[in-house]
């Protein structure tokens, strides 16, 4: 029996609907609406064995108590015949209900289901409660106009505002045309898309398949291996003497996708550079990428305080002699184009756990976003519009990391017209565990069990789909939902996650499990593919608590659907951890053991559905060898106009500024920031926003993650694909340098600093596109070995490239590198931050300026002026680092920022507005290292030179300061003010900028995407 109930706002309530649906409302229709409400709808069914009084009651209960906010909120409903045949009546406004596709993954009816059960379990009268079988949610939108709205105009605004129809489905229906039917048919359909049958095992025809039919079996079904792989895999079947089932098949492909063994950085690379006539000028073979350029380098340095790299699900230091942390940063680029909230939300879910499957708290997460530019003048019909990704994808993270109660401390965002169909979405995590507390010896005869959210077939293909190409061979809108969740698209549920980490820390402290990991790309698959790879393993896949019924035992097996741990528990502990698991409220299923066979052996029930060798499964994939050419690109001098040079000073360097300050990339984030809890658990001494107002850009995040000591953690980033136009070595140099100077500039330590590299690229089969990805890789270990700085964990995501399927043409996104820094240091009361403190306090300039404008933001809104890309001069920035680092710890800074986009000019007007000061500089006194042709105003004010910082220190302790800054290059630029003024002395001109404080603050106060958060 279903009924439903409708929340309403009250006729008082302040409430009203979102601003920035009704501006893409009247955008849409050409006039604003007079009516746009969106209310939710809860659809309830119960034991039909129910009467109708006990159900009306039921519901009335469940609405008053669960799904109302009584101060804002009141509520109709009945049973869903009824309630809609009422709503029939409507003839004013436009009617559109909205819900996931059936069988998607709903989060917030699987948590009221779960409310409605305590509450009839607390209820004296419980007896009279009927059972409630299942919740699903939809939204209703209410619009009406002055004029009549078309069903065609009504239905390409939802299409386009209100529903993705890769897990989405809606009906619309005119004003004075709603037809009850149609409604109670969508209804009812979200309860009825459980397919029956007898789960079937399918056996592939490969043993005489030719190279033609090879590679089509591989594209049919998703499982993106190349014919060589496929060829391996058809030689080993016959070996066998038979042809393998799809269970076994669709193993081998998540196994062996980009995505989970990562092919490209190791392959065999035959690298190739010329200069930029064409001549070759090196050739070398590199075994290797993450090999030789990255592992290798960490191996090297050989830091003790490295308690894990490279092994486990994330990277593991120590914190202090009682505690480890970790930290792991990975990608969800591709579901979060294709859904972006549902993307961004499981992409942070499966970060954290990520840090829960190496048994740790998670304390703090970090977001990374690459966005379209919104003004992009024509989008691909099969693309999202950038600000939709923009909500999206903020709102996903928002909403998992706010319900786990997991701080969000760090990142950034950015805008480029090569992110427009393939966004990037950064998410990471640090966790904080007892040293040696993370088991990793799991033996024949263990248990292996699964523990928290049930398997759906959300995500299935998740691993491969995200080892190709968008516009090729993904499911299409119309063919992702009958009946069943969308292919590779996952939705989260975080109450669900936060249930299961209460249970791990538990489990954890009580010793029950000896080893364990999380379901991650490829889900189980994976997930017991690798834990058994030393040993072997039977499952049965008929435990496998699912969503619904009817899944096939490969979808079973390969669905990645979210908040999945799988545990080794020895027999002799399995009672206690089952009982651990009842008391949480996580459901947990035995489903087999580890044996001493070295086979994957897989049943349902009774029935064998696939039987691989491990030592085949990890180790058959043949090593790729891959070429990479790299062209040297001709030099780019500064090009000059006469009002460029430092004799005939420009009048509009305080234009350019505000532009600078302006640009999305720059510009404030705060809208974004505040949507964040970034203070739950009480540790984060410096936030994302500081200053007079807590309103200006911090360096970096640093956490006292324990109470009874003053020992922190600064966690920092460096991105800057800009630069990677130019040349993707520096621009990887200059993403380690800013990922370094933002630790350093609030007080962090490269003592005990470690790195994480995300690496977001094209297509590598294209050797252009390898080549750049190469050249950065070289400068990681250049970098990581000159700063003595190790690489404890990262990620990379490839293929990010977009088929437009009109015109075949391809799309790759710039080049992208993340780099993130975990730094411990020992007192969290020794650190700064950027605001400017006080009038009369004189700023120094630390750090080596020299004309380099290359993918600077000043040649953006300069186009004629090009330039040298930044370059990063270790031996110089080490000298920096730790001369600021001891002038930090010594008390003698208060404030510092790092130079970064827009350079000097923008660092400049940050620390003032921050602060509420102004400032008077002069820039005769930049340490200047270049040619004298090339020192012009311009250069010195917007130069992204790297390894520079701007400090502001009391006029006492000038000698002081200056007597621990020796060795580095630091020179007194100018003063703070006590007024609204920001003046800045030219090269032989008195004055070459002035304009006033506020009005800086005011553009870089400009709304991100208009207001569209």
């Amino acid at each position: 029996m279903l009924y439903c109930v409708e929340l309403l706002p009250r006729v008082n309530s302040s409430v009203s609907p979102a601003s920035l649906l009704e501006q893409e409302a009247a955008a849409h229709f050409g006039s604003p609406p007079l009516r746009l409400e969106q209310h939710a709808l809860f659809l309830l069914e119960f034991d039909p064995a129910a009467t109708p009084q006990t159900l009306s009651q039921a519901t009335r209960q469940a609405a008053e108590r669960l799904f109302t906010d009584q101060a804002t909120q009141t509520f109709q409903g009945g049973p869903v015949d009824e309630y809609f045949e009422l709503l029939s009546r409507e003839t004013k406004s436009a009617v559109i209900l909205a819900a996931y596709r059936p069988g998607v993954t709903d989060a917030q009816g699987e948590s009221a289901r779960q409310g409605y059960n305590v509450m009839a379990g607390a209820d004296s009268n419980q007896a009279t409660l009927p059972e409630l079988t299942r919740v699903r949610t939809a939204s209703l939108y209410y619009l009406e106009f002055e004029k009549p709205i078309s069903q065609a105009q009504l239905t390409e605004f939802a299409r386009r505002f209100l529903v993705n129809q890769l897990v989405e489905d809606c009906r619309v229906c005119e004003a004075g045309k709603l037809v009850a039917a149609q409604l109670i048919e969508f209804a009812e359909g979200q309860f009825n898309f459980e397919q029956s049958g007898i789960a079937s095992v399918q056996t592939i025809a490969l043993r005489e398949a030719n190279p033609a039919r090879l590679e089509q079996l591989s594209k049919d079904g998703l499982l993106a291996l190349n014919l060589a792989e496929m060829q391996v895999i058809q030689e080993y079947y016959r070996t066998e003497g038979r042809d393998p089932t799809d269970v076994e098949l669709e193993t081998l492909a998540q196994t062996w996708s980009e995505h989970c063994v990562h092919k490209t950085f190791k392959a065999v690379i035959d690298y190739t550079e010329l200069n930029d006539e064409g001549q070759i000028t090196e050739q070398r073979e590199i075994d290797g990428l993450f090999k030789t350029f990255i592992a290798d380098p960490t191996h090297q340095l050989n830091k003790s305080w490295i308690v894990s790299a490279f092994v486990d699900n994330a990277g593991i230091i120590s914190f202090d002699r009682y505690n480890d942390v970790s930290f792991k940063a990975e990608t969800h680029n591709h579901p979060s184009a294709l859904e972006p909230f549902g993307g961004a939300n499981t992409g942070l879910g499966g970060v954290i756990r990520d840090v829960m499957a190496v048994s740790a708290r998670p304390i703090a997460s970090t977001d990374v976003f690459c966005f379209g530019e919104p003004d992009t003048p024509e989008i691909p019909a099969e693309v999202l519009p950038p600000a939709r990704v923009f909500r999206g994808v903020v709102d996903g993270v928002r909403d998992y990391g706010n319900k786990m109660g997991i701080p969000t401390v760090n990142g950034a965002i950015l805008f480029d017209r090569g992110y427009l169909a393939n966004p990037l979405v950064f998410c990471g995590t640090v966790g904080l565990a007892p040293h040696d507390s993370h088991p990793r010896n799991q033996q024949d005869g263990d248990r292996v069990v699964v523990i928290g959210g049930r398997t759906g077939r959300d995500g299935i293909h998740g691993a491969t789909f995200s080892s190709i190409e968008l516009g090729g061979e993904e499911p299409a809108p119309e063919k992702a939902g009958t009946g069943q969740a969308a292919s590779v698209v996952q939705i989260g549920n975080p109450i669900e996650e936060k249930k299961t980490l209460d249970l791990m820390l538990k489990a954890r402290d009580r010793k029950l499990y000896k080893a364990v990991t999380d379901c991650g790309a490829g889900g189980l698959s994976s997930a017991v593919g690798e834990m058994g790879a030393e040993l072997g393993v039977k499952i049965d896949l008929a435990l496998v608590p699912l969503k619904y019924a009817g899944l096939k035992p490969w979808e079973i097996w390969v669905s990645e659907a979210q908040e999945r741990m799988v545990l080794a528990v020895a027999p002799a502990k399995l009672a206690a951890f089952m009982e651990l698991c009842e008391i949480e409220g996580v459901e947990a299923t035995d489903l087999g053991a580890f044996t001493n066979d070295g086979k994957l052996s897989l049943y349902y029930g009774e029935q064998p559905v696939g039987q691989l060798s491990m030592a085949f499964l990890h180790k058959g994939l043949p090593r790729r060898r891959m070429e990479a050419r790299w062209q040297t690109q001709p030099s780019r001098p500064v090009k000059r106009r006469a009002h460029y040079e430092h004799h005939r000073p420009y009048q509009g360097y305080a234009t350019v500024l505000q532009r600078i300050l302006a640009d999305p990339n720059v510009a404030s984030k705060e809208s974004v920031v505040r949507l964040y809890d970034h203070e739950v658990q009480g540790a984060t001494v410096i936030k994302p926003l500081v200053g007079l107002y807590n309103d200006g850009p911090s360096d970096a995040a640093v956490l006292k993650p324990l109470t009874n000591s003053n020992r922190g953690l600064v966690i920092s980033n460096g991105i800057n694909p800009r630069y990677g136009l130019l040349d993707p070595y520096h621009m990887a140099a200059c993403a380690i340098d800013e990922a370094i100077r933002n630790s350093v500039a609030v007080g962090g330590s490269l003592e005990r600093m470690a790195l994480l590299d995300n690496f977001c690229w094209g297509n590598p089969n294209n050797p252009a596109r390898l080549g750049e990805l190469t050249r950065a890789t070289l400068a990681c270990r250049d970098y990581a070995l000159a700063f003595g700085l190790p690489f404890i964990s990262g990620k990379d995501s490839l293929n990010n490239e977009f088929r437009d399927p009109a015109t075949g043409e391809r799309t790759a996104i710039p080049g992208t590198l993340l780099i993130s820094a975990l730094s411990v240091i020992e007192d969290v009361n020794k650190t700064v931050t950027m605001d400017f403190k006080r009038a009369g306090s004189l700023v120094y300039l630390v750090g080596r300026t020299r004309a380099e404008l290359g993918g600077s933001y000043y040649a953006k809104y300069h186009g004629q002026v090009e330039g040298e890309v930044p370059k990063v001069d270790a031996g110089s920035a080490l000298r920096s680092f730790r001369a600021v680092n001891r002038a930090i710890r010594s008390g003698l800074v208060l404030s510092c920022h790092d130079l970064s986009e827009g350079g000097l000019a923008v660092a400049a007007a940050e620390m003032a507005f921050a602060g509420g000061l102004g400032i008077r500089y002069d820039l005769t006194h930049v340490p200047y290292f270049g040619s004298k042709a090339d020192r012009t105003n311009a250069a010195l004010l917007f130069s992204e030179s790297a390894s520079r910082f701007l400090i502001e220190i009391e006029p006492n302790r000038r000698s002081e300061f200056e007597g621990l800054m020796q060795g580095s290059i630091c020179e007194q630029i100018g003063v703070v003010l006590d007024n609204d003024e920001y003046t800045v002395g030219g090269l032989s001109t008195a004055t070459v900028l002035r304009v006033k404080v506020s009005e800086l603050k005011a553009a870089w106060q400009t709304p991100l995407l208009g207001g569209a958060v």
